[in-house]
């Protein structure tokens, strides 16, 4: 009961931007993924901007999730360089084959729909899914291969589907009841037919991102505008 407590206050002060620094070193240290060492971290007005240079692709991807899991962190600017190490680099061939084999075996990617560019190392997704998940899913599958330096996601979100009508925002509302990923009353949702317009303020960005993937989940929206924003 006593770290609850101690925890809760601590959340409910305004943080410094030394303060953010501090824990934005502190969960890159305790992130296995990432080296810290090779990666700089400033802070401007609760804006998080990573410098430095990193091993892979999935290494950048990674110390930019560290970041935005810290509270009050607004946003991250992610400037890491990909330098491959000479024993991990790969052809574009190779990059291309090795994706396409990856994203047959991933069960929530509809590969058939997707095309697959590699230049310099840098892949580039193209082709229209049907839910949000599975155009992350196709993203997250071709940023772990050896060999990427970069990801371009060009793919489309296109539901069969319309969506539910006029209780669709209570139903939202409702799953994020469920979830518990923030309280309802600070986020206002509106649609428009396919599209979901997001408002409200939140505590960090993981929270923002979270309430914005239960938005995705809901049936037949094609496109989410989300302008909730991080309190400090």
């Amino acid at each position: 009961m006593v770290t609850q407590t101690a925890r809760a206050t601590a959340t409910s002060v305004t943080r410094t931007d030394q303060d953010l620094q501090n824990d934005v070193l502190d969960e890159l240290a305790w992130d296995p993924r990432v080296s810290p060492t090779e990666v700089g971290v400033t802070v401007t007005e609760g804006v998080v901007t990573l410098t430095g240079w990193v091993g892979s692709y999935a290494a950048k991807w990674a110390a930019e999730r560290a970041a935005h899991r810290v509270a009050r962190v607004r946003a991250v600017a992610n400037d890491l360089t990909v330098r491959i190490a000479p024993s991990a680099q790969r052809t574009d061939a190779d990059i291309a084959l090795a994706a396409g084999r990856a994203l047959e075996w991933d069960a929530f990617v509809p590969v058939e729909s997707l095309e697959v560019t590699v230049a310099d190392g840098w892949v580039t997704l193209r082709g229209p899914v049907e839910w949000e998940y599975q155009r992350r899913a196709a993203e997250r599958v071709v940023s772990r291969l050896t060999g990427v330096r970069g990801v371009s996601n060009g793919i489309t979100v296109q539901p069969t589907n319309r969506s539910s009508g006029d209780e669709l925002p209570e139903r939202i509302v409702d799953a994020l009841a469920r979830s518990g990923a923030t309280e309802p009353d600070r986020v206002s949702i509106r649609v428009y037919g396919d599209t979901a317009v997001l408002d409200g303020l939140v505590h960090s960005v993981t929270e923002r991102d979270e309430v914005e993937r239960i938005v995705w989940s809901a049936p037949g929206i094609r496109e989410v505008h989300n302008h909730v924003t991080v309190t400090r």
